[in-house]
């Protein structure tokens, strides 16, 4: 059995109750609004989001009505997110695939964003749970505030890791940690599981960026992103964040700041992700990934269900040695 299987298995039916809810909340009797979230439909990708919510739903009481609609809320809003996203960034590729933008226009993309966001509201009230609709809510402004922090760093002449984690608590581990809390909430937790559910969620978001980092040092065509993608958009993670603060000549500081401007060669830029990886930037990064891996896995409950607690532990392990 692989690790999907694994994470799955505690949840099936719910999970396959979810993806019939999902498909059904991406239809539309405009066609070309039906046309669009038929695209969406049709590529995403392996609901680890949702997975979550079911998961602690699962850990905490059961799956309900209110953990689906939760959970297709939160799916919903953060699909909605990588669709504005992609108009901000005018990336023509996500995931390998094209873009909703490449395929239409940014007009286009930007309406049917926002459809998605309102029918995200929507089943967040279907939960019941006036907290979960400002669970979703707090998470929208979250996503918002990680986009904005990390717009205004590009001018910082500082390589702050303490503005990094900022930028992706808000930006990434926002969506684990309320997919987390959501579940535990949707089935009554007690307050302070939510609170640990919430915090869990949240180390396994870090560690999932931390990932998604290290792969901008080398090449993957399954991400559609070449190497140093992040740098071309001015972007210092957390390996090159590492090596300047620890290591880096004046030199190859002023280099990075060429970087966050936008103002340095593809040459200058794969030179610098060569001398991030020689420096031991890729091993720190992995280093603190899997010390959130273990912050996260303490945070379970000792007298967790033994299948939902097999099924967690492997897909914070899932989350951390996947390739794509």
């Amino acid at each position: 059995m692989d690790k999907l299987e694994v994470i799955k298995k505690p949840i099936e039916k719910g999970l396959s109750e979810f993806k019939a809810l999902f498909d059904a909340s991406l239809k539309s009797s405009t066609p070309l609004l039906d046309e669009v979230l038929g695209y969406i439909k049709q590529r995403n990708g392996k609901m680890m989001r949702p997975i979550l919510v079911l998961l602690m739903a699962k850990l905490y009481g059961g799956i309900n009505d209110s953990t689906l609609h939760a959970a297709l809320s939160l799916e919903l809003l953060h699909t909605a997110s990588l669709v504005h996203d992609d108009v901000v960034d005018e990336s023509n590729k996500r995931r390998g695939q094209s873009s909703v933008n490449a395929l239409y226009d940014n007009k286009v993309s930007v309406l049917v964003g926002d459809y998605m966001l309102a029918t995200s509201l929507r089943h967040a009230s279907y939960t019941n749970h006036i907290e979960l609709v400002g669970l979703v809510a707090r998470l929208g402004q979250d996503l918002s505030e990680g986009e904005i922090i990390q717009l205004v760093n590009i001018s910082n002449r500082d390589f702050s890791e303490e503005i990094y984690f900022d930028v992706i608590r808000k930006k990434t581990a926002a969506l684990f940690t309320a997919s987390a809390e959501s579940g535990a909430i949707s089935v009554n937790a007690p307050k302070d599981e939510v609170e640990k559910a919430a915090l869990f969620g949240e180390m396994i978001g870090i560690a999932f960026q931390i990932k998604d980092d290290i792969f901008d040092y080398f090449d993957n065509e399954e991400l559609g992103k070449p190497t140093g993608n992040d740098m071309m958009e001015g972007k210092l993670t957390l390996p090159a964040l590492h090596v300047l603060n620890t290591c880096a000549n004046e030199e190859k500081k002023e280099l990075a700041l060429r970087i966050r401007s936008l103002s340095a060669s593809k040459e200058e830029i794969a030179s610098f992700v060569d001398y991030v990886k020689q420096e031991g930037g890729i091993t720190y990064a992995e280093q603190v990934m899997y010390d959130y891996r273990n912050k996260a896995l303490a945070l379970l409950p000792e007298a967790a269900d033994e299948a939902v607690r097999t099924a967690l532990t492997a897909y914070i392990d899932y989350v951390i040695k996947r390739n794509k």
